[in-house]
């Protein structure tokens, strides 16, 4: 019987599942265990639409199914906890699986939180993230730092700090920082993220760590809740999934990765707000000043989610006709969500204007957690 803060090596035992799947397939295979013993009704996954540039979101319901899901999309920036309450009608009463990088995570808690979904009901397999890339710049980078036709791409990957692609003809990386100092890379505030091993989920799994003869055919399992552990033993009673204990240097690589991530994330955020800090509201006011009212930034985000439609309705805030918003209105929305803003960015890449909405709000968390975490202890979230 696993127990919860062990620390696993595992793989599935369907031959098919491990060739199309990474790192083993465990995180598929669970899934589909969870399904078909009924501990989940329904996965809310992302399986690749026209390309892989193209992320969609589905609702899973047959075991097999999962199986056109495995795989990483790192060119996909859809933010799952926000599905999970467009989905929640349909699924009222029934347990959900659900596949969550960090940001996904805190997404859901956030939700949880407002009493709009029950963490009773959802399972969570956390996977460890270095970030993810824009579709957009992520064809735009192939194309001009590749040399290489984006339509052409099979398959990407970010593995020890290069971005990594294959494509008709070959393969090729280049190191991340190499990227992002170019302009290319991650998504900005997945360069300040410092939440790379979602331990607040049931199970947190990924591939660093996986050394000696299991490298590449293995999940690293961290066993995060009672939850995670029942749904894993089962599966491996089921015989569904096979486990080893994870190679204590691999526990110990699997945390230098970590703190190097750590180290990285504290650069990003030094580098973007210190250059924000003198002159943060005088540089509010100036972007802002673009905004057309879409409320793309509201509708998207997990926090603002219980009093989206107030900030939409017309007030001394929101005259009608008038464009831009008024500047109470952006000062509002970052004071609702100076104390939860989970760094996603979704109101950042959605933003049709190309308003650093996600730099600004995070600046201001960060900067709160600064001030007030001496007293009440570290944020669950900043690290």
């Amino acid at each position: 019987m696993a127990k919860k803060g062990e620390m696993l090596y595992a793989w599935t035992n369907d031959a098919n599942l491990a060739k199309k799947a990474e790192c083993g397939g465990a995180v598929t295979e669970l899934l589909k265990y969870a399904l078909e013993s009924k501990t989940v009704d329904a996965v809310i996954a992302v399986t690749r639409g026209v390309d892989l540039y193209d992320a969609v979101p589905v609702i899973v319901t047959d075991p097999k199914a999962l199986d056109q899901c495995a795989g990483s999309l790192h060119c996909g920036t859809i933010l799952l906890s926000k599905l999970v309450t467009e989905y929640a009608p349909k699924l009222a009463g029934k347990k959900i699986g659900m596949v969550v990088k960090g940001c996904d995570m805190m997404g859901v808690l956030e939700l949880a939180k407002r009493k709009l979904v029950n963490l009773d009901n959802i399972v969570m397999i956390g996977v460890n993230c270095g970030g993810s890339v824009s579709p957009v710049t992520a064809r735009r980078m192939i194309t001009d730092k590749y040399g290489v036709d984006p339509n052409k791409v099979t398959k990407e990957e970010i593995d020890k700090g290069q971005f990594i692609i294959e494509y008709e003809g070959g393969h090729k990386g280049i190191s991340v920082d190499e990227l992002e100092e170019a302009g290319y890379g991650r998504r900005s505030n997945c360069r300040r993220c410092k939440v790379k091993i979602p331990r607040q989920a049931d199970l947190a799994c990924g591939n660093w760590g996986v050394i000696g003869d299991k490298a590449g055919k293995a999940t690293f399992v961290e066993i995060c809740s009672e939850k995670g552990a029942t749904l894993l033993s089962k599966a491996v009673a089921a015989k569904k999934l096979s486990t080893e204990p994870a190679n204590p240097k691999g526990i110990e690589i699997r945390a230098k990765v970590e703190g190097a991530m750590y180290k990285l994330g504290d650069k990003w955020r030094k580098h973007d707000f210190e250059a924000l800090a003198p002159v943060l509201w005088e540089t509010i006011a100036k972007e802002t000043s673009r905004c057309m009212k879409c409320y793309s930034c509201i509708d998207k985000c997990p926090v603002c989610v219980t009093l989206a439609d107030k900030f939409k309705q017309p007030s001394l805030m929101i005259r009608p006709g008038v464009l831009p918003a008024d500047q109470m209105f952006h000062l509002r929305r970052f004071a609702h969500i100076a104390d939860s803003c989970i760094n996603c960015g979704q109101c950042e890449e959605l933003c049709p204007s190309e308003i650093p909405l996600a730099l600004f709000s995070h600046a201001i968390r960060t900067e709160e957690d600064r001030l007030f975490e001496p007293k009440l202890g570290k944020s669950a979230y900043t690290n």
